[in-house]
């Protein structure tokens, strides 16, 4: 993702650039706002991080002329001086969101997570509105196998019904794909729908996320801000690995799914919401309520209705078409034709694919970014290759990689040299190296120490 920087203090523009680089963006940086601007309307960028008080032009002024030629990129202001009501002018102008200096470097990064992933939304609604009629829900699942057609048949049922839902299923299964299509099924098809993963945000900051903060609530809270409860209001909200929910914060979830009211962090109001929940986990709840790590009350309340998203590995008739769909996907990406051979069709559909849909995808696109001709054969993919290329025998059993057969090792080196593969393939990127590996960029980073790849 691109970022623009626009301010006058070179000092922050450095202590800013190097931050975001080492969290995986790619920045640009204008001291000059006149000279920024140009740049930010010449240039393709995703975001633009610009200050309010600068000499020559101020930051309300640089967003005003920004929006009038009609700049595509999300805009987040800064600013040291101003507090509430220049936050307030700054979203009136079309600001995404305002940051007061000196701010902590989580709460930057939190701010562009947060950003990235509404961007990430928009995109994907565009593109299902361009390409599916209103009645084409079914096209958002690829479901051939028994299994899964069944499973979107009873969706189809519950869409209907304001109830809560519960999503269970290994990681990479497609639980938000289900949910999206529960939403797309439902009454509030026409509302937002926000998924948030509640292991991917500190726990310090996830209850002003879901709920909302007051001004002065915490350090760094210079304005009242609604939480993704009101802003997902006469919608969907997909709780994400819910399983990870701290206890203090079940409590209060509970509170909103029984009584249909947030209280703001640091406020004293109950605000009413209207806003469905659908909660997802591949953890054993159960087992989660018998530790007393998870509210046997909660649930019990989001357990209403609950689907079970089989694994890849259970509905093997399912991956032809999916293959078919990466592959069509990662063609419109790149440009140029991707296919499949039977050979390697064959090999992909025998595959156990202990990562699930998420892996194969990758699989695919990993294969077509690295294929010549993008005629892609069994030995285009690492999981599927005969012995002479990826220590597998001929009958199918794989071999290990060095003299050792111990577990560990065999793992750690297949994954150092995975991630080394998609480093290449993305030219340095770890930014698209994690999203061609299905990881998240932090835990990318872990690796990269880890195996010393930095």
């Amino acid at each position: 993702m691109r970022l623009l920087i626009v301010d006058d203090d070179a000092g922050l523009r450095q202590s800013l650039g190097l931050l975001l680089t080492e969290s995986g963006y790619e920045v640009a940086a204008e001291g000059d706002p006149e000279e920024g601007l140009a740049r930010a309307l010449d240039e393709k960028f995703d975001l633009v991080l610009c200050d309010v008080r600068m000499p020559k032009m101020d930051g309300l002024t640089f967003l005003r002329r920004y929006r009038a030629e009609r700049g595509p990129a999300l805009m987040v202001m800064m600013s040291a001086y101003g507090g509430e009501d220049v936050a307030i002018a700054a979203m009136r102008e079309g600001a995404y969101d305002y940051l007061h200096k000196p701010f902590r470097p989580d709460e930057v990064t939190l701010t562009l997570r947060k950003a990235e992933e509404r961007e990430r939304l928009r995109r994907e609604v565009e593109q299902l509105r361009a390409t599916l009629g209103a009645d084409a829900v079914r096209d958002i699942l690829v479901a051939e196998s028994p299994a899964l057609r069944s499973l979107l048949e009873l969706a189809e049922r519950v869409a209907a019904h304001d109830t809560t839902v519960l999503l269970t299923g290994e990681s990479g299964t497609g639980k938000e794909v289900m949910a999206r299509a529960i939403h797309r099924m439902s009454p509030r098809s026409a509302g937002p729908f926000t998924a948030i993963n509640c292991a991917a945000i500190p726990e310090h900051l996830l209850e002003s996320e879901l709920f909302g903060h007051m001004r002065g609530a915490f350090t760094g809270a210079v304005s009242d801000r609604s939480g993704i409860f009101e802003s997902t209001n006469g919608g969907t909200l997909m709780l994400d690995e819910i399983g990870d929910l701290p206890l203090g914060l079940q409590s209060k979830l509970l509170r909103v799914l029984e009584e249909g009211e947030i209280r703001r962090l640091g406020g004293r109001d109950n605000r009413a919401v209207d806003v469905r929940v659908i909660a997802a986990t591949a953890k054993d709840l159960e087992r989660a309520v018998e530790s007393g790590q998870f509210r046997d009350d909660l649930y019990y309340r989001i357990n209403v209705v609950r689907l079970h998203v089989p694994p890849l590995r259970e509905r093997p008739a399912d991956v032809p078409a999916l293959v078919a769909h990466f592959a069509q996907a990662a063609a419109e990406k790149l440009g140029r034709a991707v296919s499949l051979t039977p050979r390697a069709l064959a090999a992909l559909a025998a595959h156990p694919w202990p990562g699930n849909v998420r892996e194969l995808r990758n699989a695919i696109e990993r294969a077509a970014v690295l294929s010549a001709t993008g005629r892609l054969d069994v030995e285009d993919f690492p999981l599927a290759t005969p012995a002479s290329s990826n220590g597998r025998s001929g009958n199918g059993v794989y071999m290990p990689l060095s003299g050792s057969f111990e577990l560990k090792p065999q793992i750690e080196q297949l994954e150092r040299a995975t991630i080394v593969r998609a480093l290449e393939a993305s030219k340095g990127s770890r930014r698209e190296a994690a999203h061609l590996l299905g990881v998240s960029l932090r835990t990318l980073f872990y690796k990269l120490r880890r195996y010393r790849l930095e």
